[in-house]
């Protein structure tokens, strides 16, 4: 019995091409503005952090490529009821990840980076399982990667230390995601 579906093959053009235009212009249409000013600052923490042009910019297209795809999957109805549950219990841990960095940016001698850490593995756990039947393995790497960076110990410790050059950026990341979450996108 032969499975074939156009709107499977057109989904599946859509995520194709929408990974494959990941650029800023693209951005624009899918991130906006505050979420495009955080995507900035983080793009200069990696690549301060990582002394790696190249590699902060893979990690930062590797973050959009999937936002963009699970946005398409979403909204094109391909969520079970149980996956929209993850991805609540997704949306839920994201924002109390936003709120504890936000925390111990505001709160001083509260930093702790291993909980930071845990919360960024428990928000990767999460996604993955959301996109476990959608989405390729190369995907999946691509989640890894992104959760993986911004969970190093070494970088948040470095984020969370006095003076230049990552406590402004720190800073407009923290405003940033207090905009998201007044606004109630996060």
């Amino acid at each position: 019995m032969e499975s074939f579906s156009s709107r499977n093959l057109a989904l599946q053009a859509e995520k194709k091409i929408l990974s494959r235009m990941a650029s800023k212009s693209m951005v624009n249409m899918f991130i906006d503005d505050t979420s495009s000013e955080i995507l900035d600052e983080l793009y200069r923490v990696s690549k301060e952090f990582t002394q790696n042009r190249n590699e902060s910019q893979k990690v930062i297209k590797n973050l959009i490529k999937v936002a963009v795809k699970i946005s398409v999957l979403y909204r094109n109805n391909r969520f079970s009821d149980q996956e929209l549950s993850l991805a609540e219990d997704f949306k839920q841990k994201l924002h109390h990840g936003a709120m504890t960095a936000i925390s111990f940016y505001e709160v001083e001698f509260t930093f702790e980076n291993a909980i930071l850490a845990q919360l960024l593995h428990e928000c990767r756990d999460l996604l993955l399982k959301l996109v476990e039947k959608h989405l390729t393995p190369k995907s999946h790497g691509r989640i890894r990667h992104v959760f993986d960076h911004f969970a190093n110990t070494e970088l948040l410790t470095l984020l969370y230390s006095p003076g230049e050059p990552y406590q402004p950026r720190l800073k407009k990341i923290c405003d940033g995601l207090n905009r998201l979450i007044d606004e109630g996108k996060l």
